[in-house]
């Protein structure tokens, strides 16, 4: 006799990952032997900087393997505390909450500040998983569309204070941006504090690309007058220290939220892991060259995706930060779904349809790949028609 499964309305509100999904796909292809060219993943393709290995296989054999306090190890909530000062953030030790991945520290705000039915503005494209974190959490979504303005919010302020109320629960900003590489000016983000401030909005402030910037110099939101009492800082060492597997993120956050969030993570995760921790201190604080020498792959990468583009007569935005660029795929199939399920099965090429971020017509690409498969992927793509 078969069981009848009786799940949770809140699981049937999502779907699953599209980036994943894609992800998933290109392995299938890769392990029947296709060469695929995978653009889809937001993974760098360098390996965890020297430095970082060894402190986390040090932390190993001296035994540091066991839990930590809930909320972090003190030596690295330190180190968050201050690289945050740094920016002009006003952060202690006791502000922080240390995460295995800064997705899970996003997905505990939510669990913790959104209510059945609550309103929570997103700016899109919007990174795939915002929404599903809060539909789980029983959010209502209102949504600004940044694609009209080039991706960019300032000239969208008009727009985001009109969709703004005393009744906004939550406001989730990512600057620079997943998918699109936008940064987004002092003027916007001053015009984000002025409604938060009116309104009196928390504002999530996901900032787990800040280090991966070329044209511009991002503000970090609670930087802002006002925005410190009112701003949920989260970063990882994911993006810019290469250590997407090894899963640390963080949140920092006045203490109040970090009560509540702290209640959430006890019982869910208990704490990252001992040895990740030991080795993000490291991070923090001896890599910046590794960082930096990223940074310029990234952006002579970010170069060529541009000019290939502008070689097949497609103009895009060019991107400030992050190691994405999204490509209008109008002149193409008119439906990215369509576009991407093309790209992926006759040119073998990996990419995210943009309606994974509320951008329909769009495909985001990723440049975390060497300049050689950008050139292969781009050359394929052109010989099916679709750029």
């Amino acid at each position: 006799m078969s069981h009848e499964w009786n799940f949770a309305e809140r699981v049937g509100r999502v779907e699953p990952s599209a980036t994943v999904a894609v992800g998933n796909k290109a392995s299938e292809l890769t392990e029947q032997g296709v060469d695929v060219v995978d653009l889809s993943v937001g993974e760098p393709d360098f390996p965890t900087p020297k430095r970082i290995r060894e402190t986390g296989q040090q932390a190993i054999e001296a035994g540091h393997t066991g839990y930590t306090s809930s909320n972090g190890l003190l030596e690295l909530r330190k180190a968050v505390s201050t690289d945050l000062k740094g920016k002009g953030v006003a952060c202690e030790p006791d502000n922080v909450i240390v995460s295995p991945g800064a997705k899970q520290s996003l997905f505990e705000t939510m669990q913790a500040l959104v209510d059945e039915g609550d309103e929570v503005v997103l700016l899109d494209p919007a990174w795939v998983s915002y929404e599903a974190m809060a539909k789980i959490a029983g959010a209502d979504l209102t949504r600004i569309d940044l694609g009209q303005h080039e991706f960019q919010l300032e000239p969208a302020l008009d727009e985001l204070t009109a969709a703004l109320s005393n009744e906004t629960q939550l406001l989730v900003v990512n600057s620079p941006s997943n998918p699109t590489g936008a940064v987004f000016s002092d003027a916007a983000l001053k015009g984000v504090r002025d409604l938060a401030v009116e309104h009196g909005i928390t504002v999530i402030s996901d900032e787990i690309y800040d280090r991966i910037v070329y044209d511009a110099d991002p503000t970090s939101l609670a930087s802002l007058d006002g925005m410190a009492e009112r701003t949920v800082t989260v970063n990882g060492f994911s993006k810019a220290y290469a250590m997407t597997g090894w899963r640390l993120g963080y949140l920092a956050a006045p203490e109040p939220l970090v009560s509540q969030v702290s209640k959430v993570h006890s019982h869910s995760v208990t704490c990252a892991a001992n040895f990740v921790q030991r080795a993000g201190v490291e991070a923090l604080r001896s890599v910046e060259t590794e960082v930096a020498e990223m940074v310029a792959a990234f952006e002579n990468r970010r170069d060529l995706v541009v000019d290939l583009l502008a070689d097949r007569g497609k103009e895009i935005p060019r991107p400030e930060g992050a190691f994405y660029a999204m490509i209008p795929t109008e002149e193409g199939p008119n439906d990215d779904m369509e576009w991407c399920d093309r790209a992926i099965e006759d040119a073998h090429v990996a990419a995210v349809p943009g309606t994974a971020f509320n951008a329909p017509g769009y495909a985001r690409i990723s440049y975390a790949a060497s300049e050689g498969r950008l050139r292969e992927g781009f050359s394929r793509l052109a010989e099916e028609g679709l750029i």
